[in-house]
């Protein structure tokens, strides 16, 4: 779990007009630096909608040096690194801006966007910009829109997350949740946007699941039980947590039935599920319970912990 989250604040409504630069430097899941430079833009130039997001203003940058003065003093502290920053869209195009700008050399970096790892993995937030994300992790945000507090938010946002989902390595958490990073290259000139991948979770039907039969463990928990999951799991796509059931020795489900032993609770969407904050198959889980079924409602974290005793 080790990375740089970036974040630039802009001058006015081009991208390559970066008037500060903010870098978070994370090593083993830990923000170990923080550091900024507030920058020259060409001419000077500050729109007034600009100075009013982030509050730097000409006077502020007159003596500052320009982005390609600069890029000596920041670009061998992130070649060769991973790079975050929650925007990317946003954030790596005025990198590329800015170096096509002044016709300066490309970095060889790896990207990925926090915001989209916050959209996989924490479903029904109103919103996903920083601070509603900060606000839901109860991340502090001291000075929102400068680019050292937000570069310092951005990572942990990330870390925050990788605990939630119980993972402590980088590549994983991004595959499990289906995001490609994306590549600047100093050979090729280029810059490929991460990407993240549809999730299929839908069409998954629990009858195409086989377990591995020199897996079982007829002392797990949910050996010879029939699990049901609903909502997003955090710490792994539901295909894989279907697939460690079956080779524990139990039976995934897609439903609730009458057979149903456990049901797991993943983070629910609500904006689909509504005020109650209940999916159809947990109000159908309680109906059974109810009705005198022996069925039992766990957490995520409860699966979690009982799949790796």
């Amino acid at each position: 779990m080790s990375f740089i989250a970036l974040d630039f604040e802009t001058a006015n409504s081009n991208r390559s007009s970066i008037c500060e630069v903010g870098l978070a430097f994370i090593e083993d899941g830990k923000i170990v630096d923080t550091r900024s430079w507030l920058v020259k833009p060409l001419n000077n130039y500050y729109d007034t909608f600009n100075i009013s997001i982030h509050g730097i203003n000409p006077e502020d940058t007159l003596n500052s040096p320009e982005f390609n003065e600069l890029w000596e003093e920041i670009r061998p502290l992130i070649e060769g690194k991973i790079i975050v920053a929650h925007n990317a869209a946003f954030d790596m195009y005025a990198l590329k801006d800015v170096l096509n700008l002044y016709g300066l050399e490309y970095p060889n970096i790896k990207t990925f966007c926090s915001c989209t790892l916050a959209k996989r993995t924490l479903p029904g937030l109103i919103s996903y910009s920083l601070a509603p994300v900060c606000n839901y992790l109860n991340i502090p945000l001291a000075n929102h829109h400068r680019a050292s507090d937000d570069a310092e938010a951005c990572a942990n946002i990330c870390l925050k997350i990788s605990e939630k989902c119980l993972v402590t390595d980088l590549s994983m958490l991004l595959d499990t949740h289906r995001i490609i990073m994306g590549i600047m290259s100093k050979d090729s000139k280029t810059y490929t946007a991460p990407q993240s991948k549809r999730d299929y979770t839908k069409k998954l039907d629990a009858k195409n699941i086989i377990g591995d039969c020199s897996k079982q463990d007829s002392d797990n928990l949910f050996h010879g039980k029939s699990v049901a999951f609903t909502g997003t799991l955090t710490s792994m796509q539901r295909k894989n947590a279907m697939q460690i059931i079956a080779d524990i020795g139990g039976f995934p489900e897609n439903d609730i039935t009458f057979k149903t032993n456990f049901l797991v609770v993943g983070q629910q969407n609500f904006n689909v599920v509504g005020e109650s904050g209940l999916s159809g198959k947990q109000k159908k889980a309680l109906q059974l319970l109810q009705n005198g079924q022996s069925i039992e409602i766990i957490s995520e974290q409860d699966f979690i912990q009982n799949i790796y005793i």
